[in-house]
């Protein structure tokens, strides 16, 4: 069984959401400062010292040693940035990028000091605005203004550029297709843990696409990713169980894999867990749980699972079919 219709989209959604984070997850790196030496940060900040200015906003952005303010944290980010503080332009456009802190969503507030912060050479501003020309948000949209863009970032060890530019490759966007050089990133930002990048690597060494076909070394890089929790990785994994594709087959772990990216709500597992239920493949046959998850794949308006579901619903009872749609109701509700 192959589900890389299903699974591709799931890497344009990282690409295309690292940036949509509060800049406080993206910026706050530090160690939590006690009540002393925020004393002394202010005091350095209000002497108009930009590297205390962007460290004052990023303790007001997280809450460490001062009340979470999120406008306070932009306000001296503000002043940061317009001593020409390139991570505090990033962390200001990544405001405006998100209507965060008080301010407007303004995607071209953002591309403005997105491109100040690039022309300092910033890794992640070159990225950011990869993700703005990628999407058209406050700029034209540009897939090869976009590659350039990401390709600058990875070039300095940015790994979400990394998978971003991996992703452009392998996708013709910007560039001509090349899938070896789609694994050549993949598999630079997947030796740093990322586990969109291990998943993604993973599937091209199952399909010989851009790397040589080795299924263990597929089984591999989606071991690393499903063990983080990515939900495309555990179920690609548990496919390999399935099939027995560079691991002994194995009903009961392609079960357990499939289970837990089901419990995230990935389509594709969610399919094949109600069919192993269904025909009791790695698991006792049950037909309320294949109904339970063919179920909750219906209520997304999946044809190929509202047909599944009724199929499964022909072998059991009324009361059965009831303690299904109970169950599916709760689960949804969680």
């Amino acid at each position: 069984m192959k589900l890389t219709q299903r699974e591709q989209p799931l890497i344009a959604v990282f690409v295309l959401a690292v940036v949509l984070v509060a800049p406080s997850d993206m910026l706050g790196q530090d160690a939590e400062p006690g009540s002393e030496s925020i004393g002394e940060l202010r005091r350095q900040a209000e002497q108009g010292h930009a590297a205390a200015q962007f460290a004052l906003g990023d303790a007001y952005a997280l809450g460490h040693g001062v009340l979470r303010d999120e406008a306070e944290a932009v306000t001296w980010w503000r002043r940061a940035a317009a001593q020409g503080h390139a991570v505090a332009q990033v962390a200001l456009g990544g405001a405006y990028a998100n209507g965060w802190g008080g301010v407007p969503q303004n995607y071209q507030m953002a591309v403005t000091w997105y491109h100040r912060a690039a022309t300092q050479g910033d890794a992640e501003a070159h990225y950011n605005l990869g993700f703005m020309y990628a999407s058209g948000r406050g700029v034209p949209q540009d897939d090869a203004e976009a590659v350039r863009r990401y390709r600058l970032a990875a070039e300095q060890g940015n790994a979400p550029a990394q998978v971003a530019l991996g992703f452009m490759y392998e996708n013709s966007r910007g560039v001509p297709q090349d899938d070896a050089q789609a694994a050549t990133w993949y598999r630079l930002a997947a030796t740093r843990g990322i586990a969109v990048a291990q998943h993604q690597l993973g599937s091209m060494y199952a399909d010989g696409r851009g790397v040589p076909q080795d299924h263990a070394d597929a089984v591999r890089w989606h071991r690393l990713a499903a063990e983080q929790g990515n939900a495309p990785a555990q179920t690609a994994l548990g496919l390999m169980y399935f099939d027995g594709r560079g691991v002994p087959q194995d009903h009961a772990d392609a079960a357990r894999w499939f289970r837990l990216a089901a419990a995230q709500g990935n389509a594709a597992a969610q399919y094949v867990l109600g069919l192993m239920y269904q025909s009791g493949w790695g698991v006792p046959q049950d037909y309320v749980s294949a109904h339970i998850w063919f179920n909750l794949l219906a209520a997304t308006g999946d044809e190929v699972a509202r047909r599944a579901r009724e199929n499964v619903a022909s072998s059991m009872t009324r009361e059965q079919i009831s303690e299904a749609q109970a169950r599916a109701r709760e689960w949804a509700t969680r």
